[in-house]
């Protein structure tokens, strides 16, 4: 059973990446609708925490419950996590591409390796190491920062905030971990992080604009819906679901699919560039989650 956990977690976690890697395909048309980076954290967390409630009072109303003094967990991964990462992430996406957002994102392995060592005691292997090493080499070529024209588009202001991102996106894992030690469901651990989310993204963004935009119409009505439940709702429980089983830094680098298919959406529907460099790039991060997952013992990989 340990064993069957262990791996349907990996899945799960690879999942999340791939829905993730949706995200563009919902911020730019919602963006072209006249809303900012504010507004569309806002209108992600405010969606989110409606469908969650929803879940969690069909599922069991006892998930409700959480306990004071762990609210700091929630507040890290609503407010440190959520509201920043998703401010620099959107922000990143609608000034240059997907492709160079998602690399600065794809720091987020890193962070979550030497923040994870300190506060978990998670082991930096050679293993660990290398596949981190080859994820980010092939999210280089992806980008064309390697081997292609995408330099240009690294200015100051673009490194920051996607480091920025990529920091922000770490601190899920950080925080949602310290939340699964004290005995949360991945269900608690989503809904009180979009809360939190929600509560502060409320002063920031204009709200009256964000609901006029979304029922302007069917059709985006139903494109803020969609974008939700694919890039929020169900990747994140799937991911938090996932660390029960997975160790954090592991779980990084599965997720780095993410970028792969970011680039890939922008390459099919916003006809950003495919060259050589993208496809020895994605070969590059497959190796990569795959190096990261060879010779991992099931049961030592199993985070009690």
């Amino acid at each position: 059973m340990k064993n069957r956990n262990f791996y349907f977690s990996k899945i799960l976690i690879l999942l999340a990446g791939i829905l993730w890697g949706c995200m563009g395909l919902f911020v730019r048309p919602l963006n072209d609708k006249g809303l900012s980076s504010w507004d569309i954290v806002f209108l992600r967390a405010m969606l989110t925490t409606i469908f969650m409630a929803a879940l969690l009072l069909i599922k069991d109303k006892a998930l409700f419950k959480i306990r004071l003094r762990d609210l700091w967990c929630f507040a890290g991964t609503g407010l440190l996590s959520i509201v920043f990462f998703n401010l620099c992430y959107f922000k990143e996406i609608t000034i240059t591409s997907l492709s160079v957002a998602a690399i600065l994102l794809y720091t987020a392995p890193a962070f979550v390796m030497i923040i994870s060592a300190f506060c978990f005691k998670e082991r930096l292997t050679l293993r660990k190491i290398i596949a981190l090493l080859l994820s980010f080499s092939g999210l280089l070529f992806v980008t064309g920062v390697l081997g292609g024209s995408g330099v240009e588009r690294l200015t100051f202001s673009t490194i920051m905030i996607g480091l920025g991102a990529g920091l922000g996106y770490a601190l899920y894992s950080i925080f949602s971990r310290f939340a699964i030690e004290r005995g949360y469901e991945s269900y608690t651990i989503s809904f009180y992080t979009f809360l939190f989310a929600t509560l502060a993204t409320l002063f920031f963004a204009k709200p009256s604009a964000v609901v006029g935009a979304v029922t302007s119409s069917g059709t985006s009505l139903l494109l803020a819906i969609v974008f939700v439940l694919v890039s929020t709702v169900i990747p994140y429980i799937t991911y938090t679901l996932g660390l029960k089983n997975v160790e954090n830094g592991q779980a990084s680098i599965i997720a780095s699919v993410e970028p792969v298919v970011a680039t890939l959406n922008g390459i099919v529907w916003f006809n950003e560039k495919m060259s050589w460099s993208v496809v020895l790039g994605v070969v590059l991060v497959l190796c990569g989650i795959v190096i990261s997952n060879i010779g991992v013992s099931k049961n030592t990989a199993e985070v009690q």
